[in-house]
């Protein structure tokens, strides 16, 4: 019987501690909150008991950051989209941020295992003065079990309306996709990572920004599949290739430390689920 498991999330900020008060329906939780870098910023892990999903599964997640908040959302592990036989599965994310807050969306690796139908959709939504962190990793198959992608399909649809949309799909059997030089080029791990803000980013500060994320790429052994831009005078956007999660998820790892002490000036104090 398909699940829908749905968690809604609510961070305020008042008396200069951000707190979290949230809803849940099925099997998706919230760990308790932790303030490794003092009251301003709330860190949270999500919990998916199942571990998977499967045909007709949908996880349903709302997040919404009041006015000067600042959060911090990840996983202990990674999401898998499971062999499927009939309807698709499905993870739907909604992002809205107050004027001034801060929300880093952090989740470890999605995996698309072989035959599966997923999709996967990231929607945001950011006021004046806001400011979102957040990426996206996907793994096909499992190379190191010799689980090879060979059939199915992932749908990736991420978007800020009025400034920015990408949407496409992963066939495995799309052999100029997976294995071409303009698509996939034989790797099996893609990441994107973005830096949106409800205020335009100055062109001195996305030129610093622009710099700095360069830098870790030119001395990063994966730094040469990835490239970053800025689409708009509201974002970067990174992209990356890599034939397995752990070289591009320490990438983004590091870009993240650069973005937080330029944009935000502050440390890059990782979760601690991370480091289990």
């Amino acid at each position: 019987m398909p699940w829908l498991a749905q968690l809604d999330l609510d961070y305020s900020l008042a008396a200069g501690r951000t707190r979290v008060h949230f809803r849940h329906d099925g099997p998706l939780r919230v760990l308790r909150s932790l303030y490794p870098e003092g009251d301003a910023v709330c860190h949270n892990v999500l919990v998916h008991p199942p571990g998977g999903l499967v045909s007709g599964d949908t996880l349903d997640i709302t997040v919404q950051v009041r006015e000067g908040a600042h959060a911090l959302v990840t996983t202990p592990g990674a999401t898998r989209f499971y062999k499927t036989s009939g309807e698709p599965a499905t993870q739907k994310t909604r992002l809205t941020l107050e004027r001034g807050a801060r929300l880093e969306w952090l989740p470890l690796e999605t995996i698309a295992y072989n035959a599966c139908d997923a999709h996967n959709l990231l929607e945001f939504e950011l006021a004046a003065g806001a400011e979102l962190m957040a990426w996206d990793i996907t793994a096909f198959g499992l190379p190191h079990a010799n689980e090879p992608f060979n059939s199915g399909s992932l749908t990736q649809h991420m978007q800020w309306p009025g400034h920015w949309l990408e949407r496409g799909t992963v066939r495995a059997d799309d052999e100029c996709l997976m294995n071409g030089p303009l698509g996939l080029a034989g790797q099996r791990c893609m990441g994107s990572m973005i830096l949106a803000c409800g205020t335009p980013i100055s062109r001195t500060q996305r030129e610093l920004l622009l710099d700095a994320t360069r830098a870790v790429l030119d001395a990063h052994p994966q730094g040469t599949w990835c490239g970053i831009t800025a689409p708009n005078d509201h974002m970067l956007v990174l992209r990356g290739l890599a034939p397995v999660v752990e070289p591009l998820m320490h990438l983004l790892q590091q870009v993240r430390v650069v973005w937080r002490q330029h944009q935000w000036q502050l440390q890059g104090a990782a979760p601690r689920i991370w480091n289990m």
